[in-house]
């Protein structure tokens, strides 16, 4: 292992020959300067519970503009910057503190955004059957994140001993992005989705320790930890075990690199395929695809918009070819968005329209008309008038109109707007969803707690 622990040693003797050590008043001040700013205090839980809300927030609405605010704040930053420092120093209340810090910091940061995830999936003002897409950019942590973490952490470290570069900390602070990782973990836990938790756990995980070490490094070659090599030490054991401890977490980052990499060269060969195999019908444009790997198998569930139905013959043919293109067996279904392509500038084919002419046309051999007989009137039936409703104001998301409940999206709704309540009704999961028609004469479906229905008044 004395290779491992010469490595940081050989980087900071190259280092030395740019930057210049710290005098012991300036290492002394900067110590002083984050000792406060590591240690739990009103002031730093404050911005941990603000940070997290707003990551939360933005999570939960898929705004990466709201979840760049929450970075911004990087609360946590602080503590990992004087884990790193203790480190190198030796000093044992810094470390202490930092831990402790750092440690319930995000234990409240789970918490506050696992009960915010929870509260929100009984309101109706935004809708969870999809993962968001920034859930998703954070549960498949790779190499490239600990790399990020690596130069976030010495940018960092470096600005702080340099005060004409504290400008950069903002930018240090949204590339080493550490509570929105953590609300992900409580939004997983709170959606049961145990595999969104523990992926962006790993990525949390790797930005602490990667980011401790990288600061470690910076302080060692800024000349912190002068009395250890006066013992002869080449290197603080502190920063060879940090360096150690990034080096394990390359295991699993690798692995799951790997893995997504395989995943997604999967997927694009997919959607290849199958782009390419719709293309080939007639009038007919792939719209979505949605993907599910199950052992062996592959169910495929697209969606195309097409001015005409597929047989039941050309849907098997499609799925015929898919399997050729794949090499593999494939469980095929179609969701069909039907839609007519009009052009202003192609008037429609007239029709031909039969004219009366002069032939004379034998008509039929006179017979007897039968006597009347008694017809049974008709008896009035109530049947049920369609209802008139109009659209709540929910915010955000704007409201949208499916071909079948949880189907395929076929229109945009605005808030206020009148709909018709057909006869259509289906209980999916909690969701209760209704068939209506818009003032377009469109007719999808959409969820009940989304609209009020207008009460008939009598008139006198």
């Amino acid at each position: 292992m004395t290779w491992l622990r010469d490595i940081p040693f050989k980087v900071a003797k190259f280092f030395h020959r740019f930057v210049s050590r710290l005098t012991a008043d300036e290492r002394r001040e900067l110590i002083a300067e984050i000792r406060p700013a590591a240690s739990p205090g009103f002031d730093y839980f404050l911005l941990v519970i603000l940070s997290c809300s707003i990551a939360t927030l933005g999570l939960i609405t898929n705004s990466a503009a709201v979840i760049i605010g929450a970075m911004l704040l990087a609360p946590l930053m602080s503590p990992i910057i004087g884990l790193g420092l203790a480190s190198i120093i030796g000093d044992d209340q810094l470390l202490k503190a930092s831990a402790s810090a750092l440690f319930r910091g995000a234990i409240l940061a789970i918490l506050l955004s696992f009960l915010m995830t929870f509260i929100n999936r009984s309101l109706p003002f935004v809708s969870l059957q999809e993962m968001p897409g920034e859930v998703l950019a954070r549960i498949r942590p790779t190499p490239i994140d600990l790399i990020i973490a690596l130069a976030g952490g010495m940018a960092a470290a470096y600005a702080m001993t340099r005060p004409n570069l504290s400008a950069a900390l903002p930018g240090v602070a949204i590339a080493t992005a550490l509570m929105p990782p953590l609300c992900t973990i409580g939004f997983g836990i709170a959606m049961n989705r145990w595999d969104v938790a523990g992926g962006a756990t790993l990525l949390f995980i790797t930005n602490a320790v990667t980011i401790t070490f990288a600061s470690a490094t910076v302080f060692f070659i800024r000349g912190f930890s002068i009395e250890a090599r006066r013992k002869g030490q080449k290197l603080p054991r502190s920063l060879a075990i940090s360096l150690l401890l990034v080096l394990i977490l390359l295991i699993p980052l690798t692995y799951y690199g790997v893995k997504f990499f395989k995943e997604a060269s999967d997927n694009k060969l997919i959607n290849t395929v199958v782009a390419q195999e719709v293309n080939k019908l007639h009038d007919t444009q792939l719209v979505d695809i949605q993907v599910i790997h199950q052992d062996n198998n592959l169910d495929l569930v697209i969606t195309i918009r097409t001015s005409k139905a597929l047989k039941y013959e050309e849907v098997v043919d499609l799925q015929q070819s898919i399997v050729e293109g794949l090499q593999r067996p494939v469980s095929l279904k179609v969701d069909q968005v039907f839609a007519e392509e009009l052009d202003p500038l192609i008037p429609p084919t007239a029709t031909p329209t039969l004219t009366p002419t002069m032939t004379q046309t034998s008509g039929p051999s006179p017979t007897n008309t039968p006597l009347p007989t008694t017809t049974p009137t008709p008896t009035p039936t109530p049947t049920a008038t369609p209802a008139q409703a109009q659209i709540k104001s929910t915010g955000l998301p704007p409201m949208q109109l499916y071909q079948s409940p949880m189907g395929p999206v076929i229109g945009n709704l605005k808030r206020g707007q009148w709909l018709t309540i057909l006869y259509g009704r289906q209980v999916i999961g909690s969701i209760v969803w209704i068939e209506v028609q818009d003032e377009e004469g469109r007719v999808g479906w959409m969820p009940e707690i989304y609209i009020v229905q207008a009460t008939p008044s009598t008139t006198p």
